[in-house]
């Protein structure tokens, strides 16, 4: 059930991530034409698949500019995997070279924090 959980509250921190990515004018947006949970709920699943697939194999690949860098470039590595989910789901777009930097980051940082608020220890440790 916390996988539910943690699920529905990653939809809704992407779902924060692309409102005020719009406010910010960033090029990140989810059609309005389509159902804004859909295309989000959508969003959220195809990049966990893509974070525990093609994620490994590109942090392995870019290791040797991850340690030059001092570990920077994973930032770019997720800005990466955030811009490629954009290119699959059809109503979710992410464009130009900082929206996918900004969505990662406010992303995983909007998802720790509903996930720790509202996720009790009890259910954490199941």
């Amino acid at each position: 059930m916390t996988l539910l959980y943690r699920w529905v509250l990653s939809a809704i921190a992407l779902y924060l991530t692309v409102v005020v990515g719009q406010h910010l004018g960033l090029s990140i947006y989810i059609d309005p034409g389509v159902k804004a949970v859909i295309p989000a709920i959508i969003a959220v699943a195809l990049l966990a698949i893509v974070n525990a697939t093609i994620r490994p194999i590109v942090q392995l690949v870019a290791l040797p500019v991850t340690c030059l860098t001092f570990g920077l470039f994973s930032l770019v590595i997720n800005g990466f995997m955030f811009w490629l989910v954009g290119q699959f789901v059809p109503g979710f777009h992410v464009r130009g070279l900082l929206a996918p930097l900004y969505g990662s980051i406010v992303m995983g940082l909007l998802s720790g924090i509903l996930n720790t608020l509202l996720i009790s220890n009890d259910d954490k440790d199941k």
